[in-house]
């Protein structure tokens, strides 16, 4: 039976995997080709109600040996005839001489004519046909539920097992075709699912044109987990029974729980301990370093993500130019950028405003990247032309005025020029991580060119967020007084931020990721730190053929 379709396939299937196919073939494909995995509340309360049956215990001796079987936990077993490899939870010695699976599920059981739903039959089943290949007497199984402390007895008859190699054969099919199925339309099973995170079935179908109805919010709108920043020079980072610690001449400055912990953001001469590297890179927690000044200068993390097919796509789409994404980030920066004009300057410039929307007219029909860079930097200077008229006053702040003229950087001479660099750090920071979490390699990128130690990708995708999360926070920042002369220093004609500045700007930046939005086609409320991932996973959607064109997201 296995390898009746591609060689590329792997001999053995797990039999968990045909749990996972039959509930959704797209889950089973993210889950084991590419894969992916994501928990959620069921997958955690699920490894919680299997532990009495994950610790491998008691003897299995075969048919044929003198021992009789009584029970073994956690019994491994395969077949290459069968092409199934599994372990079964419990296996019991039932009445003559026969042996009997016993699969452990979290949940109720259904009230079915079945007994249970053919996802959990169907995996059952293939432990049974596992037992019968080693030769022992097995004609049913028992599926245990937590939630209602009940067994159900499944048989497994004929149908049983003409579905169960029917799905098999199935799944190898659909394995050796190297794209992952269409999402599930409008179905009731995604939001359960633990991967809808990852697989974005509403939005894809709603951008392929499958289905016309509104996108649930299937992706959580917010986590619990916060990036962490220490910006206290000559501190310790280390790690204490589950906690993050930040120390300093041996006295504890702070503490955060471990899991409350999305990233770690060090600034400057701030140490970290091995052990908390090596937890956090378990934990799929990365490390970004930022220079004393606000550079972002790297990151560590744990293994690269092991989407193969998602980097290739990337590379290939990447040597080809990569204009159509261009043109759409680029056009959607322009397009919030004169949003952010037309909403906030005083007096209302209306012929920046309707230049700046015939530049982004031209950007979504550009014909190379030389004229889509041309037409970037004339938006760019209208834009920052208009940018003063955007801010209550900035002429007691080290620099004096803003002026487009005067922008500048390393050092920035202004504070204005100052907060922006910071916050465009901050935000490529933000996205290197965000690409990398999905799997993209952040230093390809499609508008900007590869070059030494840039996150060509993060900043491609940064275009679209540059009004909408750092030159909006800027303009909170100085209209509100957050900020004062006392937050700045100024050193040889170059303006840095204090310590106290700079903590005030990285709460500001968090704040504003944490604000919640309408999606502009999903319609759904989201925060800008989800809106980032949900713009980097469409993007993977494009490189991947699922769907025909990326869409920046652009305010109104």
């Amino acid at each position: 039976m296995a390898g009746d379709t591609d060689t590329d396939v792997p001999e053995l299937v797990p039999a968990r995997m045909l749990n996972e196919f039959c509930y959704c073939p797209r889950l089973f494909f993210l889950e084991w080709v590419q894969s992916r995995f994501a928990d959620n509340t069921d997958t955690v309360e699920g490894a919680w109600a299997h532990r009495a049956v994950d610790r491998e215990e008691g003897r299995a001796p075969l048919p044929d040996d003198e021992e009789p079987f009584k029970v073994a936990r956690s019994l491994s077993l395969s077949s290459p005839n069968l092409g199934i490899v599994a372990k079964a939870d419990l296996v019991e010695a039932g009445a003559d001489g026969k042996v009997v699976p016993v699969d452990h599920k979290k949940g109720r059981a259904p009230d079915l004519a079945e007994g249970a739903w053919e996802p959990e039959r169907v995996q059952l089943c293939a432990v049974g046909l596992l037992l019968q290949e080693a030769g022992y007497d097995c004609d049913h199984g028992m599926l245990y539920f937590a939630a209602s402390r009940r067994r159900v007895r499944i048989d497994f008859d004929e149908d049983l097992i003409q579905l169960t190699t029917s799905r098999l054969h199935q799944l190898r099919e659909v394995a050796a075709e190297g794209t992952p199925p269409p999402p599930l339309v409008d179905s009731p099973k995604c939001p359960r699912c633990s991967l809808v995170g990852l697989c974005l079935p509403d939005e894809t179908n709603v951008l392929a044109e499958r289905t016309n109805r509104t996108a649930r919010r299937l992706m959580p709108g917010a986590d619990d987990a916060r990036p962490l920043h220490v910006t206290e020079q000559g501190t310790w980072v280390t790690k204490s029974k589950g906690r993050v610690v930040i120390s300093k001449d041996r006295e504890r400055l702070a503490s955060v729980r471990l899991i409350d912990v999305s990233q770690l953001c060090v600034h400057g001469s701030v140490q970290v301990s091995t052990q908390l590297l090596r937890e956090l890179m378990a934990e799929d927690v990365p490390v970004c370093f930022f220079s004393y000044g606000g550079w972002f200068s790297g990151m560590a993390h744990g293994l690269p993500s092991k989407h193969v097919e998602l980097r290739r796509q990337q590379v290939i789409v990447a040597a080809q130019g990569g204009l159509a994404i261009a043109r759409r980030v680029i056009e959607g920066k322009i397009r919030n950028s004169r949003t952010l004009v037309r909403r906030n300057a005083r007096p209302k410039p209306d012929t920046t405003i309707g230049s700046l929307k015939v530049l982004a007219d031209q950007a979504a029909e550009a014909a190379s990247v030389e004229t889509l860079l041309g037409i970037e930097g004339a938006a760019a200077r209208l834009y920052f032309e208009a940018f003063p008229t955007m801010l209550k006053s900035s002429g007691d702040l080290p620099g004096g005025l803003f002026d487009f003229a005067q922008r500048n950087r390393r050092p920035p001479r202004d504070a204005i020029n100052c907060l922006l660099s910071y916050g465009y750090s901050l935000l490529t920071k933000e996205l290197t991580v965000t690409t990398l979490a999905v799997g993209f390699d952040p230093y390809l990128g499609f508008y900007h060119r590869p070059r030494y130690g840039r996150p060509a990708l993060a900043l491609d995708l940064a275009e679209e967020f540059r009004p909408l999360v750092v030159e909006s926070m800027v303009l909170t920042l100085v209209n509100n007084g957050e900020l004062g002369p006392s937050d700045f220093v100024v050193r040889a004609g170059g303006v840095s931020l204090t310590r106290e500045g700079r903590r005030t700007v990285t709460r500001a930046f968090e704040r504003r990721l944490d604000t919640e939005v309408t999606h502009p086609i999903f319609k759904y409320r989201i925060t800008y730190r989800r809106v980032l991932e949900v713009q980097a996973r469409l993007l993977g959607a494009l490189l991947l053929g699922e769907i025909d064109e990326y869409v920046a997201f652009v305010t109104r």
